[in-house]
C-alpha cells in the first residue's frame, strides 16, 4: 500500500471531501484504484488526478453527475461542446429568473423602507429620478364598478401584456381631477419593473400620504389640491399612487400605506 494513498491522503492531495469520494465510489461515478481484501479500504493513485479533474470541473458547472457519468467513458471534443452549450443556455435562463427575481426584492425592499421613514399626514414637494414602470392597459369601467374589475381583467390576461405581477402594482390617473373624483377608479395600473416600458420623468412632485384599504384615501386629493393652491404650485401631468405597505407587508388593511404624487411646475418669477 505504499505505492498508494488513503482516501484521508487523497481527500487533502485533491481537495474532494471524503464523503464526497465516498459517494462517488457508491453509484460508479469515480473509483479508487484498489481496495484492500482485508479491510476494504479504498486507495488511490496520484494518477487519478486527472480523471478526477473531469469529474471536479463538469460537477462545479452543476451538471448532474448522471450526465458526467454517461459521459465519462465515451467523451470528445464534440460530445463535451455540446454539453457545454446546452448547459449554458439553461444557465442563460436561470441567469434571467435570477435577476428578474433581484428586481423584484429590490423593489420591494425600496417601497417599505421609504414607507417606515414617512410622514404620513405631511404633504412636501421633493425631487424624483426618473423611474421605469411598466404602464397597463387603460381600464374600461360598467356602472357600479371599482378598481377591482378591470384589475382583475388584466391579471388573467398578465401573460399577453408582458406583465410580472410580482412586481409591486399601482394606479395611474390622467390627472388631479380624476384622482379626486373617482380614487378608486384609476385610469391606469402599472407596475414597477425596470424592464418597462414607460417612464415617469425625474423633476419635482407633490407628495402625500394615505393610511387605509385600497382606494381608501379620505381626503388626500383635496388636501394636495390645497396644498398647491397655497403654495402657487402648477400640477402638471398624471397622478401616481403606489402602496408603499400592502397585503405584502401587513395583516391589517388598515396599516396599508398609500403615497400619491404628480409632478408640479413652480411658478416662474418676474424679472
Amino acid at each position: 500500500m505504499k505505492d498508494y494513498l488513503s482516501i484521508h491522503e487523497f481527500s487533502r492531495l485533491s481537495g474532494v471531501g471524503t464523503s464526497t469520494l465516498r459517494y462517488w465510489d457508491e453509484i460508479g461515478l469515480f473509483s479508487p484504484i484498489i481496495r484492500n481484501p482485508e479491510n476494504n479500504y479504498r486507495y488511490y493513485s496520484p494518477v487519478q488526478l486527472t480523471a478526477l479533474n473531469f469529474v471536479t470541473t463538469l460537477s462545479e458547472l452543476e451538471i448532474p453527475l448522471k450526465t458526467i457519468g454517461e459521459l465519462r467513458n465515451e467523451r470528445d471534443p464534440e460530445n463535451l461542446l455540446r454539453l457545454l452549450e446546452k448547459h449554458e443556455r439553461r444557465m442563460d435562463m436561470e441567469m434571467r429568473r435570477l435577476r428578474r427575481r433581484y428586481s423584484i426584492i429590490h423593489a420591494r425592499q425600496e417601497l417599505i423602507r421609504y414607507g417606515m421613514r414617512v410622514d404620513e399626514v405631511q404633504l412636501s414637494v421633493l425631487y424624483r429620478e426618473d423611474k421605469s414602470l411598466i404602464l397597463w392597459p387603460r381600464n374600461k369601467y360598467d356602472d357600479g364598478d371599482t378598481f377591482i374589475e378591470p384589475l382583475t381583467s388584466v391579471v388573467q390576461h398578465s401573460e399577453d401584456y408582458h406583465i410580472n405581477l410580482s412586481f409591486p402594482v399601482g394606479g395611474y390617473y390622467d390627472n388631479l381631477a380624476s384622482f379626486s373624483e373617482n380614487p378608486e377608479r384609476p385610469d391606469r395600473f402599472f407596475s414597477v419593473d425596470p424592464t418597462g416600458n414607460y417612464t415617469r420623468k425625474a423633476g419635482d412632485y407633490l407628495i402625500g400620504f394615505a393610511k387605509g384599504y385600497y382606494a381608501e384615501l379620505g381626503d388626500l386629493p383635496q388636501r394636495m389640491e390645497a396644498y398647491a393652491k397655497d403654495n402657487s404650485l402648477n400640477l402638471t401631468g398624471p397622478v401616481y399612487l403606489m402602496y408603499l405597505h400592502d397585503e405584502i407587508t401587513s395583516l391589517d388593511p388598515t396599516q396599508y400605506l398609500a403615497q400619491a404624487c404628480i409632478a408640479v411646475a413652480r411658478p416662474k418669477r418676474r424679472r
